[in-house]
């Protein structure tokens, strides 16, 4: 007589086979959430016996390479838009596993409806949503394609699945224009019913938020280390634009990189431009006061396991600032020992945020704590 195994996507638990990495989202939840959070984002037919949230197409788990004990990131969304970036900016960490040329994904809008509709038949409990932490959501394929402008919409009709909605650009110039700048601010414009509307209320905090990444004064800077991505001054007016429009917004001064002098030397005998001398970061810093963003982000600059040709020179910075060692390689790329960075690169930041005033989130504390 044959014995009937057990068929595990029949387990009366639909929590039970979470990936203890992903463990402690599902333990925060009540049993109801749990149950919704499951259906949405753990493949329904797998027989592992742990499961990763991988699920959704397009509305996707916020970092599916994190362990939530070292990065909590807790359950949040995050939808990038299209394949791949335009900007071909130097120091971009996505470039390790987002493709060279930038394009659409195929069926991009099929999938962003089956994925807001699941949100809706499952009730999952609402959460942040970021567009996008891997690619531009406003890079100039959007002109054509005008994938970002559809996520807006559907975020909108489904706003009450959302907490706060948080766009990472390089291009606020599209943001600031129609019809995206009335997008965002009906966003912005919680319902008097909305689950999120007290919480966010009592905290002081916009329901709508631009992330503007401006690491550079120069346009030199900007020229070699942002090829691709829009100039210093269109980001500058457009950021202005952003908050005339009542839209708030966070300056993203992100990466920070040496600047000269150190040993003797300056970022030229690297072949490299001074891309962030203090003068630099001062005037950035007095722009982001007299405009009034929210706070302010930053994060050394990382060196990826195959640099190019630009980021190859900054190794050689990097080794030479951790002599008689090299610079550590962690977690995917090279980095300044902590030391050498907090004392040259972070420390005389933070004394100019100091100086005006701005409150300072390092990269990974801005992300998490987005409520």
């Amino acid at each position: 007589m044959a014995i009937l195994m057990p068929n595990p996507d029949e387990t009366p638990d639909p929590a039970a086979r979470v990936h203890s990495k992903y463990r402690p989202v599902w333990d925060a939840c009540g049993p109801r959430a749990a149950a919704a959070l499951s259906k949405y984002f753990l493949p329904g037919k797998s027989r592992k016996s742990e499961l990763c949230p991988t699920r959704p197409k397009i509305v996707k788990w916020y970092c599916p390479f994190a362990h939530q004990c070292e990065f909590p990131t807790g359950h949040r969304y995050c939808i990038n838009v299209y394949r791949g970036c335009a900007h071909r900016c130097e120091y971009c960490y996505a470039r390790a596993y987002e493709p060279d040329e930038a394009g659409c994904k195929k069926d991009f809008a099929r999938g962003l409806a089956k994925d807001l509709n699941d949100l809706d038949t499952f009730d999952v409990p609402p959460a942040p949503v970021h567009l996008s932490n891997s690619t531009d959501p406003f890079q100039n394929l959007e002109l054509d394609a005008g994938h970002t402008r559809l996520a807006l919409e559907q975020l909108l009709r489904y706003r009450h699945r959302f907490t706060s909605v948080i766009i990472l650009t390089k291009n606020p110039r599209l943001a600031s224009s129609q019809p995206y700048l009335g997008l965002l601010q009906q966003l912005g414009e919680l319902a008097a019913d909305h689950p999120s509307r007290e919480t966010l209320t009592a905290k002081g905090l916009p329901s709508v938020r631009v992330e503007v990444s401006l690491a550079f004064w120069s346009e030199e800077a900007r020229a070699a280390m942002d090829p691709g991505a829009p100039t210093v001054k269109d980001r500058l007016e457009s950021i202005r634009a952003l908050r005339q429009a009542g839209v708030p917004v966070v300056l993203r001064i992100d990466p920070l990189f040496p600047r000269s002098p150190f040993l003797g030397k300056a970022m030229a005998d690297y072949g490299l431009p001074e891309c962030q001398p203090l003068e630099d970061l001062d005037r950035l810093l007095s722009f982001a006061a007299e405009v009034g963003v929210m706070h302010v982000v930053y994060s050394p600059a990382k060196i990826l396991r195959r640099p190019s040709s630009t980021m190859q020179k900054l190794k050689r910075v990097y080794d030479d600032l951790a002599a008689p060692m090299t610079a550590p390689f962690c977690r995917g790329s090279w980095r300044l020992p902590f030391a050498i960075s907090e004392s040259l690169v972070v420390g005389p930041f933070l004394d100019l945020c100091r100086k005006h005033g701005a409150s300072a989130q390092y990269c990974k504390q801005n992300l998490i704590t987005t409520p």
